[in-house]
């Protein structure tokens, strides 16, 4: 019988825009840029030039402590630009696409081989570089061998893609792409499902399978660890989206690297929100293109409104990003009283407002804007975090020993298990407006740079 787990805390914020399931035509970008950025701990090495011609699976950089570590281009055709900023850092590295993709041409993996070989073949193809670790949640060091391995096989974020509308068609390489990964474990493949999930997630093979109910987090790749194997000092899991896991099958059943994905459109300022396929590290334009309100000054967003990265009109989506999310900045509202005024029409988490205790009997939706809605100032320890963080690991402690770089504290407090994303709602309820996420990211940086 498959396991049911029920979270209890945390908090579904009810966004305006989510995407209807209708997959829209678009024209693609000639242009797809990929950024080392979005590959945390990696430090990048280029081995290509501008003019340079390459196909979809060539590399393009990779990482110059583990050069096997290979970030190959998801599209072919001509290296457009190399772009550095100071001091000479790698920015991106974007190409001009082809009318027509090639691709590199890779032995298919016999699933027969040894782990050795198949984690050889799967770097070889750049799949290693989107396959993540906890402790640190960097690109995963191919020299450890993880305990375990999670898939989260649904995304509870606002607005996140639907994996049921994502999985049509795809059953085929899921099942592909993770018995690949069973192979590289000594342990399981965990893969998590929602209790909605379609019969194709359900029929997985070769793996643990698990159902999460409750609210977001739940659909967090770190709640799922917690709940089901927590890393303990010394231990090492891997995880991988669940997009990636196909593009893996795909090269598992044909032998290419094809980074194809269904990307969502999303947020109250989108007129038609809904799917696009599309490739990594695409340019937005063609998505928006005729398709956001244009009445006042926009913020585009490269994955949800909690976790993703702000990027520009002309942006690109992020390698591990499977939505694209636009909002009002903000900056052109004017409130009569500021926070006094009697909202009839904002969201609380707190249920600030009485009307909003009946909000959820008629479904309502919010045109939620980038403002902060208050002021910066000491971190007040008031419990609010732990409303809605369904960890078993007290988040407010472990963030001071985090601003305090306490080692042992982190330690003894769980730092190896979280990841930034896991403190995006703590981030989103916090009364001192705190940057939870950049606090977790640098202190886990540090932690790396000090224990590893």
């Amino acid at each position: 019988m498959t396991n049911v787990i029920k979270i209890k805390r945390g908090l579904n914020i009810d966004i305006a825009g989510a995407p209807a399931p209708v997959l829209a035509s678009m024209n693609q970008s000639s242009l797809v840029a990929i950024s080392p950025n979005d590959f945390n701990g990696i430090v990048p090495k280029v081995l290509v030039k501008e003019g340079e011609n390459v196909k979809a699976g060539t590399p393009i950089f990779c990482d110059k402590k583990h050069p096997e570590l290979k970030i190959v281009a998801p599209v072919s055709g001509v290296v457009e630009e190399v772009a550095r900023g100071e001091r000479r850092k790698l920015l991106y590295v974007s190409i001009r696409r082809d009318v027509v993709t090639t691709y590199e041409s890779f032995d298919r993996p016999n699933l027969d081989a040894s782990r050795e070989d198949l984690l050889k073949a799967l770097l070889s193809a750049g799949f290693g570089a989107f396959i993540k670790q906890r402790p640190y949640d960097v690109v995963a060091n191919p020299d450890f061998t993880p305990k375990a391995i999670f898939v989260s096989g649904f995304d509870s974020a606002p607005l996140a893609p639907d994996s049921n509308f994502i999985i049509k068609g795809q059953g085929s390489e899921l099942q592909a792409g993770l018995k690949l990964l069973a192979k590289l474990t000594e342990g399981k493949v965990y893969f998590s499902i929602a209790k909605n999930a379609a019969p194709e997630l359900k029929m997985m093979q070769g793996v643990e399978i698990n159902v999460f109910e409750g609210a977001h987090p739940a659909g967090n790749v770190g709640v799922q660890i917690n709940k089901l194997n927590p890393i303990n000092k010394g231990e090492v899991v891997w995880t991988m989206n669940l997009q990636d896991v196909i593009a893996l099958g795909r090269f598992v059943n044909k032998g290419i690297v094809d980074l194809t994905k269904y990307v969502a459109l999303t947020g109250p300022e989108v007129y038609s929100p809904c799917y696009f396929k599309t490739i990594v590290g695409t340019n937005i334009q063609p998505m928006i293109a005729g398709n956001v309100y244009k009445e006042n000054k926009l913020r585009y967003i490269s994955g949800n409104v909690l976790s993703g990265t702000k990027i520009a009109e002309n942006g690109y989506l992020g390698a591990f990003d499977s939505q694209i999310t636009v909002i009002q900045e903000g900056d052109e509202v004017d409130e009569l009283i500021g926070w006094l005024t009697p909202r009839f029409n904002k969201f609380s988490a707190s249920l600030s407002y009485p009307w909003q205790r009946f909000a959820k009997f008629c479904k309502c939706k919010f045109d939620f804007d980038a403002r902060v809605l208050g002021g910066r100032r000491a971190i007040i320890m008031s419990g609010e975090y732990d409303k809605v963080f369904p960890m078993d690991i007290m988040p407010e402690q472990l963030i001071k020993a985090m601003i305090a770089k306490n080692l042992d504290q982190m330690e003894a407090l769980g730092a190896y298990e979280v990841a930034p994303e896991d403190f995006a709602l703590c981030e989103f309820v916090c009364t001192s407006k705190m940057e939870l996420q950049s606090i977790v990211r640098e202190a886990l940086d540090y932690m790396r740079k000090e224990l590893e």
